[in-house]
């Protein structure tokens, strides 16, 4: 409920766009610094995996820390704690900025990545709770949804100039001055407001979670550093396995879990994460390693690296809205697997290219792989919360989003794991685009996954799982 509904009701547009503004500015650092990475590596002596952690820091924390945020946000006050992101997102820009070393890097990331937990899932509650009639509501939430979008598209061409024009610490100077606006726009705009009734704090649950991501992407992305049979990064994968298996029983125990399994009981719901933790993680692994290829390969300098990734940006902003129409009018089945056939086709593609392959059809290739990831999206949403009861659908919504952010990390880290550039030392090998080659074929696999998600999740028994699901989470909140 809002403390302060007429001064909400007056300013629902500014509300808008500051939340916009905070979406841009998480949403475009998570792809911002890919392009950055080689001049990083370069200037802090970083190997891959350093690289990587830089990356993946930002996208564990994301993926951990998403749904804590948000409950959170609903007991202490969303403008609150919304302010209180923009300052942490704020600092950790300045010190990512000012890092001497990759370790301070990595640790600036963290530290940044917090800050953002509080905005993306804070500000999709205040725009619920600014935007109160129905089609109001969609309209803000497309506009919303449409910024990431872009954000996504475009970030590998503000990087490029950035780094090309002043530097690559000017990635996160800039995030400065947006946030220091944003924090002025909150205070005059953005009415204080709680949930009627919030969520408890589930500490195990959270511990449990971080260690299972941290396990899992630490021993991916040292393995093939430090070998895969030693017994750091068995021990890291034993231990992301304890901690799966305590999950499981510990969440079912809690009235208030921080994520219920029983959720994944539901056919669509599942395959929705599961297509999330696809779908992002091909176009992280493609960002990635397309990047490498790009500047320590084929030698092209940052701004030229960005302007080849255009082509997926644009796609991406024509793909996305049209998926949102195809799902009102067709439902999920036909974008998301369309989607899934052009992320296997533009993946097989790339599986034949070389480092002499000519530059128009690495173009033409980063385009389809753009439609694909572009049409994905909207179908991952509207699968997340099919059948859930309304009171439902937001966790639903959130999990799905750290569905997304889990993707991401575990592209990053599979990247460099498959390819080898992980465990090849300071520099990425003139071989990285053969070496590259098993990568793609893994993303065209999980193309294919995605095409047969599509059908299973609008199959009568995902039907039927949905209709289980829903009884059975309405009769728990009565009790």
């Amino acid at each position: 409920m809002s403390d302060d509904l007429p001064q909400q009701q007056r300013h629902p547009n500014a509300i808008l766009a500051i939340c916009c503004l905070s979406l841009f500015i998480v949403t475009l650092d998570a792809t911002v610094t890919n392009v950055a990475l080689p001049t990083i590596g370069k200037e802090l002596h970083a190997g891959v995996t350093s690289l990587q952690w830089t990356l993946d820091a930002y996208t564990l924390t994301l993926a951990s820390l998403l749904v804590l945020a948000g409950s959170s946000a609903d007991r202490l006050g969303r403008k609150r704690v919304f302010r209180i992101g923009l300052v942490v997102f704020g600092l950790g820009s300045l010190a990512c900025s000012a890092a001497t070393s990759d370790g301070l890097l990595i640790a600036s990331r963290v530290l940044q990545a917090l800050g953002g937990t509080m905005l993306n899932p804070v500000s999709l509650s205040i725009i619920t709770n600014a935007f109160r009639d129905r089609k109001a509501r969609a309209r803000a939430l497309g506009i919303w949804g449409a910024i990431s979008g872009v954000s996504l598209g475009f970030g590998p061409l503000v990087g490029g100039l950035l780094v090309e024009t002043v530097g690559w610490r000017a990635i996160f100077w800039v995030n400065v001055p947006v946030v220091i606006a944003a924090l002025v726009l909150t205070t005059l705009f953005v009415p204080e407001s709680r949930a009627e009734k919030a969520r408890r704090v589930d500490p195990l649950g959270q511990v449990l979670v971080v260690v299972l991501l941290a396990g899992a992407v630490f021993g991916i992305i040292e393995g093939p550093e430090i070998g895969w049979s030693s017994p750091v990064v068995l021990g890291a994968f034993a231990v992301a396995a304890l901690a799966l298996a305590a999950f499981v029983p510990v969440e079912l125990r809690r009235d208030e879990p921080l994520i219920d399994p029983r959720f994944f009981t539901s056919i669509p719901f599942a395959g929705a994460v599961v297509a999330a933790v696809l779908a992002f993680g091909s176009w992280s692994a493609f960002l990635f390693s397309n990047t490498l290829l790009l500047q320590d390969v084929k030698g092209f300098p940052p701004i030229v690296t960005g302007l080849l990734f255009m082509p997926a940006g644009i796609a991406i902003l024509v793909a996305s809205p049209i998926s949102g129409r195809l799902v009102a009018a067709r439902g999920t089945r036909l974008p998301m697997s369309v989607a899934g056939l052009l992320i296997a086709a533009a993946a097989t593609a790339l599986a034949f290219t070389t480092a002499s392959s000519p530059v128009a059809i690495v173009a033409v290739v980063f385009a389809l792989f753009g439609l694909g990831f572009g049409l994905v999206n909207a179908p991952i949403t509207n699968t997340a919360v099919s059948g859930m009861p309304n009171d439902q659908a937001g966790a639903a919504s959130a999990i799905a989003s750290t569905g997304r952010q889990v993707g991401t990390s575990l592209g990053i880290a599979l990247a460099g794991s498959i390819t080898g550039a992980a465990g090849a030392g300071s520099g990425v090998p003139k071989s990285f685009a053969t070496d590259a080659h098993p990568l793609w074929w893994t993303i065209a696999g999980a193309g294919l996954a995605i095409v047969a998600i599509a059908s299973l999740s609008n199959s009568r028994a995902a039907t039927r799982s949905s209709e289980r699901l829903g009884p059975l989470l309405q009769g728990a909140a009565s009790t």
